[in-house]
């Protein structure tokens, strides 16, 4: 089959259709995220080993790009993203580990900034802009300095120490800011104009959600082409359970994939919790979290761009959103590291310690199949949890 076209951009809140021959960030009548749309219809009922199991063989890394067939039609800025290992728990055989801190610069964001550069790259930006809690800008500093293209990028001061020095070892421009992602977006917001900067933030652009949507059809096909029970997915921006769910969207219209969609659980930390507040109290957006605070710090989010469809998703899927504190967090990223023998990010502890909690709770039952993502390597946060051990 041949590469996909792009039919057309849609607003993911008035539907409204855009052109993807130029750039675009956010709808042009609400503001709201875009959709990239494809059309499938040459891919629709053709097998799914016709399609991806070329690259499953070929001796070069294909990584994420084994889905070229669903992905824009550029030639990819790739440093080896995606297709990363699906672990087996060694407690429960019920429970496999996402381990995206295999990816490059160790953390899932590898795969939304090398779509987003890669096109970028292809419809010839220069410069790049945005916020970030840390690891996206990591990413965002590796792609753009392979894509040749100018990196302006804004953290909170308090970021872990790897996400500083990625920066600076890529020759991107750092600010460190005193407050929250929130601060930063909206520095990158007033400046972009007079800067030419192309603002690349969470959600400001179609294809971050692209990337992301590679790890639904990755776990599906490691499962063999089945869902599972539930998704446990750590929620700062939310964009990878956002793509999650358009993956399955596009696997469902393909027919490439067996059984009812996952229940998706939406997990943030206690500190800094506006998905999960909105989610209890039945609201179809969050409110600005105020004092913000947990040692996780890609779930330091006060209020994510894309709070709406979150909820519509978790809410759809017959999923949950969970608040865990940090002391749990940490509680279950030794335990992890001391039985499983991995060292998760406070990210994917997150996950981990939901798990547990959903278990206590009855809302899942240990026979039930379930991925929990570990979007980063622990090893990424060293001084984090070096201070952690210190004084617990």
């Amino acid at each position: 089959m041949a590469m996909p076209t792009i039919a057309f951009l849609e607003c993911s809140r008035c539907h409204l259709h855009l052109d993807a021959a130029t750039p675009q960030t956010v709808c042009t009548a609400c503001a709201g995220p875009l959709y990239v749309r494809y059309d499938l219809s040459g891919a629709a009922g053709v097998a799914q080993r016709d399609l991806v199991g070329k690259s499953a063989h070929d001796a070069r890394w294909s990584g994420m790009w084994r889905y070229s067939q669903v992905l824009p039609a550029a030639e990819p800025v790739t440093l080896g993203e995606g297709w990363t290992p699906m672990l087996r728990s060694r407690r429960n055989p019920n429970v496999w580990l996402k381990e995206e801190g295999a990816n490059p610069t160790g953390t899932f964001k590898a795969r939304g900034l090398a779509l987003a550069v890669t096109m970028a790259r292809h419809y010839g930006i220069k410069k790049l802009a945005a916020p970030s809690a840390g690891n996206a800008g990591g990413a965002l500093a590796a792609y753009a300095a392979a894509a040749g293209i100018e990196a302006h990028i804004f953290m909170p001061k308090d970021v872990p120490l790897a996400n500083q020095v990625e920066c600076h070892a890529y020759g991107a421009h750092l600010t460190l800011v005193d407050g929250l992602i929130s601060d930063c977006g909206r520095i990158v917001a007033e400046r972009k104009q007079a800067e030419r900067w192309f603002d690349i933030s969470t959600l400001k652009e179609p294809f971050r959600v692209e990337g992301k949507k590679t790890m639904g059809y990755e776990l599906v096909e490691q499962l063999g082409w089945e869902y599972p029970d539930a998704v446990f997915y750590p929620t700062g921006g939310g964009v990878g359970l956002i793509g999650m769910g358009k993956a399955f969207e596009e696997l469902e219209q393909l027919g490439w994939v067996t059984g009812r969609r996952p229940k998706m659980i939406a997990i943030q930390a206690a500190g800094c919790a506006p998905v999960v507040c909105a989610f209890e109290r039945g609201e179809k957006v969050s409110a600005m979290w105020q004092d913000a605070h947990t040692f996780a710090s890609g779930l330091r989010v006060p209020k994510p761009y894309g709070d709406s469809l979150i909820l519509e998703i978790v809410r759809a899927s017959g999923g949950t959103a969970v608040a865990v504190t940090d002391e749990q967090i940490f509680a279950s990223l030794k335990d992890w590291a001391r039985h499983e023998g991995l060292l998760l990010s406070p990210e994917g502890a997150a996950a981990t310690a939901a798990y547990d909690h959903l278990l206590a709770t009855g809302f899942l039952k240990p026979e039930e199949r379930v991925v929990l993502f570990n979007t980063g390597s622990g090893n990424k946060y060293t001084d984090v949890i070096a201070e952690r051990l210190r004084n617990p």
